[in-house]
């Protein structure tokens, strides 16, 4: 361990992992360390036994569940985004022939206290019970806008400037209704509260258009169960190394996750949520293996929106019959089992459910002085893109340029050899 590395990354959470793998991609000698003994940090998989120790203590859980072994239980679990960002991410860095992907069955919204699949086509708009029959032929009208619009070709854009125009009034020239525009916004737009709504509206066009572990192979280090980690710097705040056990591995940049650097960062908001073990599938979801349910916060009297995660056997993260479900939100009150209540409501019986509340933190430090780049904590979003765009932003603080995401690294090794 006494050695010079490029960057020493703290923390084998996604984030940390992603950007652990970039950087050595790039070419730069990485040491990867964590505290713990296991991989993925705040966002780890526990087996049964280690979720009733982290939230029942000394209990112990019930036969009827299964083994123990057969349960891989994410702490922060989202989708992937089939065309988003960290798709391309992965992509880029060739990890992708070591994963195997598996579409998830339907994404639903939320809406005047039942549960509607989200349209994905044209069909499925002209159909869905979410709209009125001239509803449909407006909200149709804006969807072929939607679809046509091109941020290069004016023709496309009705005279309209989206730099400047804000989703409110885009909207409005469609005369689109309330409950559609939740739909917009929150199911297909993926944003977290209104408050895009008086916002430019390319970013919302451009969020409903994309809806429509690596390092070690480029030669990075890991090292686990690493005590301490202790962060070292110079007389003037610059990074020296990081010492655990006696040993200082000496480096240019420290990434890490806030729980590292205490002392620069700050407290954002918390997060409530609940995990449940269910013998069913989420009512009113087509009987689906997996899907998100996304609870606009209008429809729920709230200040942001709330989620809804589902997976089961068929993913290898449960014995066979057996479904986890995810509640997640922004943490308004100290009191999950009562914020909550609209989406547990909405999973049936459940055999066993947790409630926790953790605390969301972002960096307050200024990387160009002391060389220590910090992610933020997960959100309550049930979907990987804020999460990529973090570790995209800083990629580029790190290395000083923009990822670029158009190159398929496969293609260019084959091409070297």
């Amino acid at each position: 361990m006494d050695e010079e590395y490029d960057v020493v990354v703290l923390g084998t959470g996604l984030k940390e992992c992603i950007l652990s793998g970039l950087l050595s991609v790039d070419g730069l000698k990485v040491l990867h360390m964590d505290r713990n003994d296991y991989y993925g940090g705040e966002s780890t998989s526990l087996n049964l036994i280690q979720l009733w120790k982290r939230f029942r203590g000394n209990d112990k859980p019930p036969a009827h569940l299964g083994s123990s072994r057969d349960y891989n239980v994410d702490m922060i679990p989202k989708f992937m985004m089939a065309n988003g960002t960290l798709v391309r991410v992965l992509i880029h860095t060739d990890v992708t022939k070591y994963l195997y992907f598996k579409a998830v069955d339907g994404s639903f919204v939320y809406n005047k206290g039942k549960v509607y699949k989200v349209p994905a086509t044209d069909m499925e708009t002209l159909k869905s019970p979410l709209m009125g029959i001239f509803e449909k032929r407006r909200a149709h009208k804006f969807f072929i806008y939607v679809h046509d619009y091109n941020e290069t070709d004016p023709k496309t854009h009705d005279g309209m400037d989206l730099t400047r125009v804000t989703t409110r009034e885009l909207i409005a020239k469609y005369g689109l209704d309330d409950n559609t525009v939740d739909v917009i916004g929150h199911a297909l737009a993926l944003h977290r509260d209104d408050r895009y709504l008086d916002e430019p509206a390319l970013d919302t066009v451009k969020r409903m258009k994309a809806f429509a572990r690596l390092s070690a192979v480029y030669g990075g280090t890991y090292m686990l169960n690493k005590p301490e980690c202790k962060v070292e710097f110079n007389e003037v705040g610059q990074v020296l190394g990081v010492t655990s056990e006696g040993e200082t591995a000496r480096c240019k940049k420290v990434v890490c996750d806030p729980s590292y650097l205490p002392n620069k960062v700050r407290k954002v908001g918390r997060v409530a949520r609940a995990i449940a073990i269910m013998s069913h599938p989420i009512p009113n979801t087509n009987e689906s293996h997996s899907v998100q349910v996304i609870l606009p916060q209008k429809q729920l009297g709230r200040m942001s929106d709330m989620y809804l995660f589902c997976c089961s056997y068929s993913h290898n993260v449960a014995p066979k019959g057996k479904f986890i479900a995810f509640v997640s939100t922004e943490a308004e009150t100290d009191h999950p089992e009562t914020e909550l209540k609209a989406g547990i409501d909405l999973l049936g019986p459940v055999d066993e459910i947790f409630f926790d509340i953790y605390d969301r933190y972002e960096p307050v430090n200024e990387p160009t002085l002391d060389n220590c780049f910090i992610s933020t904590s997960y959100d309550a979003t049930t979907h990987f893109e804020s999460t990529v765009l973090d570790v995209l932003n800083m990629y580029t603080m790190i290395t000083g340029k923009v990822l670029d995401l158009s190159v398929d690294l496969s293609a260019a090794s084959a091409a070297e050899e």
